[in-house]
C-alpha cells in the first residue's frame, strides 16, 4: 500500500474549480472515492520487511552489495529480512508477520511495488510524497483533494492531519495549501491529548459567550469586507473563513472527537492507545464529512530505524496493525468501504 504521485485525477474524479477562500462546493462528477484516510509512517518503513519480500537477500546474505546499487552511506553486506512472509487471501498477497491482522484483508489491498525514491534524505522525500515536488512549494495531496471535491461539512475542517506528540519533520509544510486558498490546508491535531481544548486549541473562549463571539465575528466580517473590496486578496477571505470555522467547531469538534460516544467494544477493537484512538477519531471524522484525514505515526521520524529493525519495526507495526484492521472492518460494516481510499506508506522504503 503505497502512495506516490497518486492518480487522484482519475480515482477522485475531475476537480471542481472553486476559487473562493472557503472549502465548499461540490465536484462536477460523482467521485469513486469520497474520502481518504492516509496512514503516514514517517521515517521510512522498510518495504522489504512489510509488503515487498526480496528472497534474493537470503540467497546473498552477508555478501557485499553490487556497485550498481548506490547508497547514501557505506553499508554492510546483504541483510535478509528477520520477518516471515506468507501468502494471504485468494490473491496470494505476500505480507510479513508484522501485519497479521491487516493481512486478513489481503484481497482488499493493492500494493504498489513500482515506486523509486530518487533522494535518500527525509526532508525532500516528504515534500515529494506529500506535495509532488521536493524543491518548490506545492499544495499537499490532502489540499488538492479538498480543493477538487469540496467539503461535506461546514462545521469541521475538510482536511485534518493528526500526529501524536508533536510535529513530523518539515512540520506543517507536509499538509500545506501553498498557492491554493488557505482554507484548503490541513488542520493539525495532536491525538495524544484527550481533552477537546487540547486536541484543537483556541476554538473556545473563556471570556466571551457564543452570542458575544457571534457579534464580534459579524463586526469583524463587515470591516474585513470593506477592506477586501479594494484589494481582492484571497488570503483575507481565507482568514475570515478560518474564524468562522473555529466558531462553528466549538460544538461540532467536541462531538466528533468524543470517543466516549462509541460503544466499548468498538473502542476495544481499535485499541486503548494513541494509535487506536486516532484511527477511531479518523473514522468519526470521515463519517461527518471530512474529506482527508492524515494519520502520522508520531513526532519526528519514528520509522527511521537504522539499527535493530527486528525489534523496532515490530514495535511500530504492532501499534498500527490492529487499528488498520479495525478500520477496514468498521468501514465495511458502515457501508463506507467502497468509497473510502485507505493509504499506508511513508516517504520511502529501505535499502
Amino acid at each position: 500500500m503505497g502512495i506516490g504521485a497518486l492518480g487522484l485525477a482519475g480515482l477522485l474524479a475531475d476537480e471542481a474549480v472553486n476559487a473562493s477562500g472557503g472549502a465548499g462546493g461540490a465536484p462536477h462528477f460523482t467521485p469513486r472515492a469520497r474520502r481518504v484516510v492516509h496512514f503516514f509512517c514517517n521515517g521510512g518503513p522498510s518495504h522489504v520487511d512489510t509488503f515487498d519480500p526480496k528472497p534474493a537477500l537470503a540467497r546473498h546474505a552477508g555478501q557485499p552489495l553490487p556497485v550498481t546499487l548506490t547508497t547514501e552511506r557505506k553499508t554492510g553486506g546483504a541483510l535478509p529480512s528477520p520477518f516471515t512472509f506468507a501468502r494471504h487471501g485468494e490473491s496470494g498477497l505476500e505480507v510479513s508477520d508484522l501485519f497479521t491482522r491487516t493481512a486478513a484483508h489481503a484481497d482488499d489491498i493493492a500494493v504498489i511495488r513500482s515506486m523509486v525514491a530518487e533522494v535518500p534524505n527525509h526532508e525532500p522525500s516528504l515534500m515529494l510524497m506529500n506535495c509532488g515536488n521536493s524543491a518548490q512549494a506545492r499544495p499537499s495531496v490532502g489540499a488538492w483533494t479538498l480543493y477538487g471535491l469540496g467539503s461535506e461539512t461546514a462545521d469541521l475542517p475538510g482536511f485534518i492531519a493528526m500526529c501524536p506528540g508533536g510535529m513530523p519533520i518539515k512540520d506543517a509544510e507536509n499538509w500545506q495549501a501553498a498557492f491554493l486558498p488557505g482554507a484548503y490546508q490541513g488542520t493539525f491535531v495532536d491525538p495524544q491529548h484527550t481533552a477537546i481544548e487540547k486536541l484543537i486549541e483556541n476554538t473556545r473562549s473563556r471570556h466571551a459567550s457564543q452570542a458575544t463571539q457571534r457579534a464580534q465575528l459579524d463586526l469583524l466580517a463587515a470591516l474585513d469586507a470593506e477592506h477586501a473590496a479594494a484589494r481582492l486578496d484571497p488570503r483575507l477571505e481565507a482568514r475570515i473563513e478560518s474564524f468562522e470555522l473555529a466558531f462553528r467547531m466549538q460544538s461540532a469538534a467536541a462531538e466528533a472527537f468524543d470517543l466516549a460516544r462509541e460503544p466499548q467494544w468498538i473502542r476495544d477493537r481499535y485499541g486503548d492507545h494513541v494509535h487506536g484512538r486516532q484511527t477511531l477519531m479518523a473514522r468519526r471524522l470521515l463519517e461527518r464529512g471530512v474529506r482527508y484525514v492524515q494519520l502520522w505515526h508520531g513526532a519526528g521520524q519514528p520509522w527511521d530505524n537504522h539499527s535493530d529493525i527486528a525489534k523496532n519495526h515490530r514495535t511500530l507495526a504492532g501499534q498500527l496493525d490492529g487499528p488498520i484492521a479495525a478500520l477496514l472492518e468498521d468501514l465495511k460494516a458502515r457501508g463506507m468501504f467502497d468509497d473510502t481510499l485507505v493509504i499506508w506508506g511513508g516517504e520511502f522504503g529501505r535499502t
